[in-house]
């Protein structure tokens, strides 16, 4: 029986489950809201990137678990306390590093929603609609993109996966039989080789990493002065590794790199893949966005002749992390890459449906749909559209300033909402302007105010600032360009 100690430390776990009531989350429900409601009008309320130090959170939790349940009150205020403290806000304006994303208050509902349904769309069975839903809501994608192939599409929860996904699949479509007999202690199978620019994302390394063709068998082809992937080093690397007796097995084109967002010349690789035989997986896990915007379509030239594609609603579609979708052409492929049914998940049921754990690694699945749905009914393609043009506007502008004044350079192109620059003073070597733009991002980043990052190009490090949190503003921009200035000048 409960001790009175005991009623008296869970007061509000009420129920016979020992969850709390209802009443009792309405009433944090509420709370919770209105703190959000706050927390997104005061992007200010906190440094943008976190002054803790490391171990501060670990010091400030204790070592082991309650025995007995503590109230939400107390958990909120830890929250408060402890929590808040060590989290960097990728949800203010003056987030501008890596790739600037943030949550929309369209997303935040669809995740609660998600939350409270709880459901795992593993089987068309297990909750259709989460299924169907994906279904539907992925061709409205694909349509908005302006992706003419008809392509089979599915929610992951990063591009580092979808990627990996798609090694699997090239490696499927090349019939070496790696499903069932691997690929160690084997004579029969040749060398693998994946192609990517010198400037690709490394999920493209840790895919094939992960899924054994080697890193040292990853081929990173060298690029122009714009960035991107030169079509005739890329032919030359395969023509070279097929005489080694090597097998090229896919190439990675990139529409929006990581370091410059860069666009490869996709149209051209695509001949070359076609000619030759090998698998295309085009990365737009940031520019595909672009192909809302009708304007700025042009850059996905080409991708719709790929065999497969990532996008990320998560980067610069306004939905909460985590939402990556993979496209591909041979949905059967894919499947049959992936499928693989135990007794206690074979389902009857009339009809064709689609059962999502076949076209992928995990069985759970999160309903990652439901807010990507909710974001897309909420704004509508043209109101996704405008803002991302906004924020390419902004970035335009902002390049302009970098453009006009003394000593400062732009780095790399700049087709979307990233710009890569530098102060570059005259007099100083390349070690010191190196040592130079690392203490004014340094400057910048302790102030709290705003977060940059950077990249190294050439040897040289570069600034980068990434427009695309959906609150962010010319304002936000001129108050970090202003700051540039002043740690300069320091």
């Amino acid at each position: 029986m409960p001790t009175d100690s005991d009623r008296t430390n869970r007061t509000e776990h009420a129920t016979d489950t020992g969850d709390l009531p209802t009443d009792a989350f309405r009433k944090y429900g509420h709370e919770m809201i209105d703190w959000i409601a706050k927390y997104l009008d005061e992007p200010a309320s906190y440094p943008v990137l976190s002054q803790s130090r490391p171990g501060d959170t670990i010091a400030a939790l204790p070592g082991s678990a309650p025995t007995r349940g503590e109230d939400m009150a107390d958990i909120l205020a830890d929250f408060e306390r402890v929590i808040m403290p060590g989290i960097t806000h990728w949800n203010n304006p003056s987030f501008f590093a890596y790739f600037a994303i943030s949550a929309s208050i369209p997303g935040i509902l669809g995740e609660l929603l998600a939350a409270a349904l709880d459901t795992n769309a593993m089987l068309w069975k297990s909750s259709p609609s989460a299924t169907e839903l994906e279904v539907v809501v992925l061709e409205w994608l694909r349509k908005a993109l302006g992706i003419s192939t008809p392509w089979f599409g599915v929610i992951n929860d990063t591009a580092s996966i979808s990627t990996m996904l798609a090694l699997v699949a090239a490696r499927e479509a090349a019939n070496l039989g790696v499903r069932e007999k691997g690929l160690s202690g084997r004579d029969d199978v040749p060398v693998l080789r994946v192609y990517c620019s010198e400037h690709a994302h490394s999920s493209v390394d840790k895919g094939a990493i992960t899924v054994g063709y080697g890193h040292e068998n990853v081929v990173h082809i060298s690029t122009d002065d714009q960035f991107r992937m030169r079509p005739e080093a890329l032919a030359e690397a395969i023509a070279e590794d097929r005489k080694r007796g090597f097998r090229p097995v896919a190439v990675v084109a990139t529409i929006g790199t990581t370091s410059t967002t860069s666009i490869d010349p996709v149209p051209a690789i695509a001949d070359i893949c076609e000619r030759e035989g090998i698998w295309l997986h085009v990365d737009g896990a940031y520019g595909g966005s672009a192909g809302l915007v009708p304007e700025l379509r042009h850059y996905l030239d080409g991708a719709d002749r790929a065999d497969s594609m990532v996008v990320n609603p998560h980067k610069w579609m306004f939905t909460p992390v985590d939402c990556s979708v993979f496209w591909v052409r041979d949905r059967a492929l894919l499947k049959r890459a992936f499928s693989l049914v135990p007794e206690y998940l074979v389902t009857a049921q009339t009809g064709e449906v689609v059962d999502l754990m076949d076209y992928g690694v995990q069985l759970g699945r999160r309903f990652r749909a439901l807010k990507l749905w909710m974001v897309i009914r909420s704004f509508g393609t043209d109101g996704l559209a405008a803002r991302i043009r906004e924020h390419v506007r902004i970035a335009q502008e902002f390049a302009s300033w970098i453009e006009a004044e003394p000593g400062w350079q732009i780095m790399a192109p700049h087709p979307f909402s990233l710009v890569c620059f530098r102060y570059s003073p005259p007099g100083l070597d390349e070690a010191q302007i190196n040592a130079l733009n690392q203490q004014i991002m340094d400057v910048v980043n302790a102030s709290g105010e705003a977060f940059l990052s950077h990249t190294k190009l050439r040897g040289k490090f570069v600034l980068r600032l990434a427009v695309g949190n959906i609150r962010t503003e010319e304002k936000h921009v001129a108050r970090v360009w202003e700051m540039l200035r002043e740690a300069c000048a320091r």
